[in-house]
C-alpha cells in the first residue's frame, strides 16, 4: 500500500490532470458562489481565470514539494534538495497568493490592479524561467495579464474564449499523458 501510495505521488504523469481537474472546480465553486453578487461580470469573470490559474499552479507546485520530500525521504531523489524546495516555493507562494487575491475580488470593492497583474506576471516569468516547455501552462498567465489590461468587450471575449479553448487543450492533452502512464521524458520520445 505505502509502495503504491509512494509511486503515485511520485508519478509526473498524475499532477497535470489532477491539478486542472482541481482548479475546474474551484471556478465552479467561486462562480457558484457568487453568482448573484453585485460585482461586475468583468470583475467575475477576472477572479474566475486568476483562480484556475492560481489553483492549476498551486496544486501542481504542492505536487512538486511533495514529491521532492517523498523521494528525500526514500532516498531515491536526486540533485540538489535546494533547488528542488526553490523552484517548488518560488511557483507555491504566488500561485496560492493568487488563489486568495480571487477569493477577494469577488467580495471587496478595491480594485488592486497591480496586484493582479504583478502575481500572474510573477508566475508566468517562474514558468518560463524553468523552461520553454512550461510555455502551455504559462499560457493562461498571459491571457490574465491581457484580460486585466484589455478595456473592450469584444476584446475581453475574444480573451477569454482564446483562454477556454487553449485550457480544454492543455487538459486533454494532460488526459492522453495521464492514460499514457509514460514519464514526460518517455512520451517526449527522450528516452
Amino acid at each position: 500500500m505505502t509502495e503504491t501510495l509512494v509511486a503515485l505521488i511520485v508519478d509526473e504523469s498524475k499532477w497535470l490532470t489532477v491539478s486542472m481537474t482541481l482548479a475546474v472546480l474551484m471556478v465552479i465553486f467561486l462562480v457558484f458562489r457568487h453568482r448573484n453578487s453585485a460585482f461586475p461580470n468583468q470583475r467575475r469573470v477576472m477572479a474566475a481565470m486568476n483562480m484556475f490559474f492560481g489553483t492549476m499552479i498551486g496544486a501542481m507546485a504542492f505536487g512538486h514539494l511533495l514529491a521532492v520530500t517523498t523521494k528525500l525521504l526514500t532516498g531515491t531523489l536526486e540533485g540538489s534538495v535546494a533547488l528542488f524546495y526553490a523552484i517548488g516555493v518560488a511557483l507555491a507562494a504566488p500561485a496560492w497568493w493568487l488563489i486568495l487575491h480571487s477569493l477577494q475580488m469577488v467580495v471587496s470593492t478595491e480594485d488592486d490592479g497591480r496586484k493582479t497583474l504583478g502575481l500572474n506576471a510573477w508566475l508566468t516569468v517562474t514558468l518560463l524561467a524553468l523552461g520553454l516547455h512550461n510555455l502551455p501552462l504559462a499560457a493562461a498567465g498571459f491571457f490574465n495579464i491581457g484580460y486585466r489590461l484589455q478595456s473592450g468587450r469584444v476584446l475581453g471575449w475574444a480573451i477569454v474564449g482564446l483562454a477556454v479553448v487553449v485550457n480544454v487543450g492543455l487538459f486533454v492533452g494532460s488526459v492522453i499523458f495521464f492514460a499514457s502512464g509514460q514519464s514526460f521524458e518517455q512520451f517526449q520520445g527522450m528516452q
